[in-house]
C-alpha cells in the first residue's frame, strides 16, 4: 500500500511544501531542492524505477529545439550590454523627448523598452540604460528618486518586449508556441511603456519645481545627427520583429541572427575585441547552464507530481470552488506576488507550473494569454525587496540602499499591477497579434 492511501493527498501535500521550504531555506540550489522534491514524492506514491524517470525527464526537457533560442537570446544580450549603445541611446532619444512633462526621464522608458527589444535580460536592460543616464539625469538636477524608480520600473520591459528569456522558459514549461508568446508580448509591453510615461507626465505637472528646464531647441537636422547612431540597432530590432510576425523565421533562427546583428552593432562602435567575446561568451554560459538545470530540476518534480495525483486533485478542487476566471487570476496574483519577495522568476515559473497550468486550463483561460499574464508577475518580482534584481542593480550604480531604491519602484510595481487588471480585463491586447500571425 502506498503511502498517498496510508495519509491521503492533502497531508502528502504538506509533507512535499514542508520538505520544499526546508530544502530551499537551506541554500541548496533551487534545481537540486525541486529534484529533491520530486525524489521524495516518487519514494512515497510509486515503485517505478526513479532513475528511469529522471533520466527521461531530464533528457526530454533539455533536448529540445526551442530551447536553443535560450542561450542565443541571453549571448546577444550579453553582447550588446558590453558595448556604447547606451551612451548613443541617451544622446539619441534625449532631443526627442524634450517637450513631454518630465523631459529626460522618458528617456528612461524609451531607452530600456529599445534595449528591451534587443537583450531580453532585466538585469542587462536596467544596467545598460542606468550606467549612462542616472549620472546623466543626476548632473542636470533631475529628482533622483524619480530617476531611480523610472530606470528599476522600465528595466522589467526586459522580460516582457521580445526576445525574452522567461517567456522561452515558460514556452518550454508549458509546452506552447515560443514564437506566439513572443508576438502575444509586444502589446503589453508598449502598454506598460504607456502607463509609465502617463504616470511620469502627471507626477511632473504635480511637482514642477522637480523638472529641470528644457536644453536649447536642436533643429530637426542635428537631431537626426544625434540620432544616427541608434540606426543599426532599431533596423536589428525591425528585422527580428518582422522575421517573427511574417514567418520568416523560427524564434530559434531569430536568436541567431540577432547574435550575428549584436556583433555587428558591436564591430561597428569599435567595441568588439576578443575579450569583449570571450566575456561575453561565458557570461552567457554560466547564465543559460544555471537556467537549464532549474528546468531539468522542475522536468522531473513535474513527472514525480503526476504520480502522486495531487495537479488532479487541486484541479478538481478548484473546479469546485466554481471560481470565476477574474478570482483565479486575482488569487493567482496575489500568490506570485508573495512568491516575488522568495524567489527568482525563473525558478517561479518552473516552480508553480506543475500546480498553476492545471487550474489554468480547467478555468478556460488561453495559455498563451497566461504566459504574458505570468510574466508581467516576475517584472514585479524584479523590483520587489528582498530578492528584487533591480533593486540591487540599482542599488550598486547610485549608492542608496535596497529599501530606498524599493520604495522608488513602488509606483512602478503598481502599475505593473494595473496593467495585469487590464489584460486580464481585455485579453485581446494580448491574443490579437499571435491571432493575426496564426489565424488557427
Amino acid at each position: 500500500m502506498s503511502m498517498v492511501e496510508h495519509l491521503g493527498l492533502v497531508p502528502l501535500s504538506i509533507i512535499l511544501l514542508m520538505l520544499l521550504v526546508a530544502v530551499l531555506a537551506s541554500g541548496v540550489w533551487i534545481a537540486i531542492g525541486l529534484a529533491i522534491v520530486g525524489y521524495a514524492a516518487m519514494v512515497l506514491t510509486t515503485d517505478i524505477p526513479i532513475g528511469q524517470v529522471l533520466a527521461t525527464t531530464v533528457w526530454a526537457s533539455s533536448a529540445s529545439w526551442t530551447l536553443a533560442a535560450l542561450p542565443l537570446f541571453i549571448w546577444m544580450g550579453e553582447i550588446l550590454f558590453r558595448t556604447r549603445l547606451s551612451e548613443e541611446m541617451f544622446r539619441g532619444l534625449a532631443p526627442w523627448l524634450q517637450w513631454l512633462p518630465g523631459r529626460l526621464l522618458h528617456v528612461n522608458i524609451v531607452g530600456c523598452g529599445i534595449f528591451a527589444a534587443v537583450s531580453g535580460s532585466s538585469a542587462a536592460t536596467c544596467a545598460t540604460v542606468g550606467k549612462i543616464a542616472l549620472p546623466e539625469l543626476e548632473k542636470r538636477g533631475y529628482d533622483q528618486q524619480m530617476a531611480l524608480g523610472t530606470l528599476a520600473g522600465s528595466g522589467t520591459l526586459g522580460l516582457l518586449i521580445p526576445p525574452s528569456i522567461p517567456m522561452v522558459v515558460y514556452a518550454v514549461t508549458a509546452n506552447v508556441s515560443v514564437l506566439q508568446v513572443f508576438l502575444a508580448g509586444f502589446l503589453p509591453g508598449l502598454l506598460v511603456m504607456g502607463l509609465y510615461s502617463g504616470y511620469v507626465i502627471l507626477w511632473s505637472l504635480l511637482n514642477p519645481g522637480k523638472t529641470p528646464p528644457r536644453d536649447p531647441p536642436m533643429s530637426f537636422r542635428r537631431k537626426m545627427q544625434e540620432s544616427a547612431k541608434l540606426i543599426p540597432c532599431l533596423l536589428l530590432i525591425l528585422g527580428v520583429f518582422l522575421s517573427l510576425v511574417t514567418g520568416l523565421a523560427t524564434a530559434t533562427e531569430c536568436a541567431a541572427w540577432g547574435v550575428l546583428g549584436a556583433l555587428a552593432l558591436a564591430l561597428w562602435s569599435r567595441t568588439l575585441t576578443w575579450r569583449l567575446f570571450i566575456e561575453s561568451l561565458m557570461g552567457a554560459t554560466r547564465l543559460t547552464c544555471m537556467i537549464m538545470l532549474i528546468i531539468a530540476g522542475a522536468a522531473f518534480t513535474t513527472a514525480a507530481m503526476a504520480y502522486t495525483g495531487i495537479p488532479v486533485a487541486l484541479a478538481e478542487w478548484v473546479q469546485g470552488l466554481n471560481l470565476t476566471p477574474g478570482k483565479l487570476a486575482l488569487a493567482l496574483t496575489v500568490m506570485y506576488i508573495i512568491l516575488g519577495c522568495l524567489i527568482d522568476g525563473i525558478s517561479m515559473i518552473v516552480l508553480t507550473a506543475v500546480i498553476v497550468l492545471p487550474m489554468i486550463k480547467q478555468a478556460g483561460f488561453d495559455l498563451v494569454w497566461f504566459g504574458v499574464y505570468l510574466v508581467i508577475h516576475v517584472e514585479m518580482a524584479q523590483i520587489t525587496p528582498p530578492v528584487g534584481f533591480n533593486l540591487f542593480v540599482l542599488q550598486n550604480m547610485s549608492g542608496r540602499d535596497t529599501w530606498a531604491v524599493a520604495k522608488a519602484a513602488f509606483p512602478f510595481f503598481i502599475l505593473l499591477n494595473v496593467a495585469v487588471l487590464i489584460i486580464t480585463a481585455f485579453p485581446e491586447i494580448v491574443l490579437v497579434v499571435p491571432r493575426w500571425v496564426f489565424p488557427g
